[in-house]
């Protein structure tokens, strides 16, 4: 199957950006190198295309009810131009994807804006139109990601960037709070939230608008690729849909995946009563952070021991840029997930001392 290309490719290959695959996008990797975009954002301010992120809208009398169904979080304490971190889980409670939900104005189409992660949009769209033609549910649900771009301005100088182009109340916006405003005669839905553990905004805008967004803060600030998104989202210990969990391959709860914050059992969503039970019950394994002692890379895949008997599995790791030293994410048995517990990461067939470490890995 053909690769979708975000509406800024032809920008970004101008630039001489690497490409890589990417939930099913070629989408840009790296610009300069992944060190001096991580850096970038760390110190100032970079600008990343996410275009490849999903983009649900979900609106009519049912809306509320649709959404409460089918996200874990509590969608009736939305106001408009709040947004809320979510999951959508299985019937058992399992993970499918994680997401950001966002109550829109009153005055648009849509009630709800949600976005799935990269390549799950159509998936997403399809659970959320066959929950309500099973359950005859008045509510609309379009599958936007097609119409749309999105970029993330992050780092310490990002607000002042992009407040001198979306004008002074976005600096009045807190945390997962939301408005339109107008960057570069284009307009967008300016978002106080990030993937980088630095200050910043995400915008959403109608894809024939792409170039002048992406033009108004790439010609200054360093334009970034999923390298450093990669490395920046890790040193704060976020989970990445598909590598940190995956409803097939590594299927995990939000409990066990450690973002319980986002379950709210006093709502009637797909998967309760199963989250219920494991969070009276606990759960037998928990996702933790580790830094590697010895020299090594940790990656996905290389098994957790402690003892030479295994304990658990690494999900993400890397040379963490600003600490200058090897970090990592994984599931391992609860008996070994207190912060300062000593076990082995197995890198390259050779047992590496790592210790388990509180996240996020640097201060943000």
């Amino acid at each position: 199957m053909a690769l979708r290309m975000p509406p800024l490719y032809g920008r970004h290959d101008d630039r001489g950006a690497q490409f890589t695959e990417f939930g099913g996008w070629e989408m840009p990797v790296e610009f300069d190198s992944i060190r001096t975009e991580h850096a970038a954002v760390r110190e100032s301010a970079g600008v990343f295309d996410v275009s490849h992120m999903g983009e649900i809208e979900v609106g009519g009398p049912d809306a509320e009810r649709l959404m409460q169904r089918l996200t874990t979080n509590d969608v009736a304490a939305l106001d408009p131009g709040n947004a809320q971190y979510s999951a959508i889980t299985d019937d058992e409670g399992v993970v499918l994807d994680d997401t950001v939900v966002y109550r829109l104005p009153e005055g648009n189409d849509a009630e709800y804006l949600f976005v799935p992660n990269a390549g799950h949009d159509e998936q997403m769209y399809e659970r959320w139109a066959d929950y309500r033609d099973d359950h005859d549910l008045t509510a609309t649900v379009d599958n936007v990601t097609g119409e749309y771009g999105m970029v993330a301005v992050q780092g310490p100088d990002a607000p002042e960037l992009v407040a001198a182009r979306a004008g002074d109340s976005v600096l009045d916006l807190g945390r997962f709070e939301a408005e339109y405003a107008d960057v570069a005669g284009v307009e967008c839905w300016v978002a106080n939230t990030g993937y980088t553990g630095e200050d910043g905004f995400e915008l959403v805008f109608p894809a024939d608008g792409a170039g002048a967004v992406w033009d108004a803060f790439a010609n200054d600030c360093q334009p970034c690729g999923l390298g450093a998104r990669d490395t920046l989202r890790l040193e704060v210990g976020l989970l990445l849909s598909g590598q940190d969990f995956h409803h097939e391959g590594n299927p995990r709860t939000p409990y066990e995946a450690g973002i319980g914050f986002v379950v709210n059992l006093d709502t009637e969503f797909v998967g309760r009563d199963r989250l219920a039970a494991q969070k009276e019950a606990g759960v037998d394994e928990e996702f933790v952070g580790f830094v590697l002692e010895e020299r090594g890379v940790p990656r996905h895949g290389y098994d957790i021991q402690k003892d030479g008997d295994a304990v658990g599995e690494v999900t993400s790791g890397t040379m963490s840029p600003t600490l200058d030293e090897p970090i990592g994410l994984g599931y391992v048995d609860t008996d070994y997930a207190d912060d300062g517990t000593s076990v082995e990461v197995v890198v390259r067939g050779t047992g590496k001392r790592a210790t388990i470490t509180p996240t996020p890995f640097i201060d943000s």
